[in-house]
């Protein structure tokens, strides 16, 4: 097995002190009872705000904090820009995206920090936002996410040619966005035709919830990216609800007011999928009479839980997709909506709860 971590995108928090607060409340905890003898590679998610706030004095801090602990830093999530905890952000969370210089400048700015916040000589990734959400995105908008996109990974390729520090971009697929199925993505990059040069410098964050929620194939995606000479940057370890005939309108007891909670339905006997923006979406096509055999929905839940109850999960697609992969692409855990799940599913802390899902891995692929 690789290198295998969990992100803190799962604790609330904007500011710098807040990241600095959930690593000593939390990560600590985690690295005592899943690698106590080993280092523990961290995945940190550093929002628009904290990015802003690291100076010298914190680097120097978070350098003596990760010698004290044995850790390092791996990964970054660069994905949510601004407030991602406990007021409603839905479609927002895609805000800027790739049509925006601020996604660039705070790409740019994260790379910039990478460099200085590593301890020890480790390529890192960053991960981003799938170009844009599909709703109000229009043709003529390519040329500019081409020209930033571009502008972000010649920043990486200047890093990388002063410091030898090789940082990757991943952009992460999701359902009802620019890059959503497998035949999207790599259409994507077709369409994008990289520089020779920059192209070591890009690949995708493969998030197994929404891959999952896409009704998708796990060894036909990893076929698809194979042939098409797209790189796995990282593999974020994650499992969605999964409804089958009369537990369907279970998905209804996963509504919260925070995250955009996707769906795609399935009827029986028809390939052709529906997707629906969020549950209450959904909802209203169920009262309007629609009869679906099969939907998953994009709510990250516990990795290893097969059934909450309600409804099902698509556990399965981790177990047949896990033991396909490379042992040297990086595994980062990612059920950060833990807090917004029903009350009997919060049982264990959220320590405890993030170690349960790493001992989960470690020991599918230690079968």
């Amino acid at each position: 097995m690789g290198q295998l971590t969990y992100c803190s995108n799962i604790h609330p928090g904007e500011s710098w002190d807040d990241v600095l607060d959930n690593l000593n409340a939390h990560a600590i905890a985690v690295k005592k009872q899943f690698s106590p003898t080993q280092s523990f590679p961290l995945g940190l998610r550093i929002s628009h705000q904290a990015s802003q706030e690291i100076g010298q004095q914190e680097i120097n801090e978070f350098h003596q904090w990760c010698n004290e602990h044995d850790c390092y830093l791996l990964t970054i999530n660069g994905f949510p820009y601004g407030t991602f905890h406990q007021t409603p952000v839905k479609a927002a969370v895609y805000d800027p995206d790739w049509r925006s210089v601020e996604r660039v400048i705070y790409t740019n700015r994260l790379a910039d920090l990478a460099v200085d916040l590593i301890t020890r000589k480790t390529d890192i990734s960053i991960s981003t936002v799938p170009v844009a959400f599909k709703s109000g995105f229009s043709e003529s908008d390519w040329p500019i996410v081409r020209e930033n996109i571009i502008n972000s990974l010649t920043h990486l390729q200047k890093i990388y040619q002063t410091t030898g520090v090789k940082i990757r971009l991943a952009l992460e697929p999701e359902p009802l966005c620019m890059l959503e199925t497998m035949d999207e993505t790599i259409a994507f990059f077709a369409r994008m035709n990289f520089p020779e040069v920059l192209k070591d410098f890009v690949g995708i964050c493969f998030d197994c919830c929404h891959q999952a929620v896409e009704f998708e194939d796990p060894s036909q995606c990893l076929t698809q990216l194979r042939d098409a000479n797209i790189s796995i940057v990282k593999v974020q370890v994650s499992s969605a609800l999964r409804a089958i005939g009369d537990e369907i309108s279970g998905l209804m007891k996963f509504n919260e007011p925070v995250y955009l909670h996707q769906v795609v339905a399935k009827s029986e006997g028809h390939q052709r999928l529906e997707r629906f923006v969020d549950l209450p979406d959904f909802q209203k096509r169920l009262e309007f009479g629609a009869d679906f055999s099969e939907c998953r929905a994009h709510f990250h839940v516990p990795i290893f839980l097969e059934h909450l109850g309600y409804c099902g999960t698509t556990r399965f697609f981790l177990e047949d997709f896990l033991p396909q992969l490379d042992s040297s692409i990086l595994l980062e855990v990612e059920t950060y909506s833990f807090q917004n799940l029903p009350a009997h599913l919060r049982k264990d802390s959220v320590s405890e709860s993030i170690v349960r899902e790493l001992d989960w891995v470690r020991c599918l692929l230690n079968r």
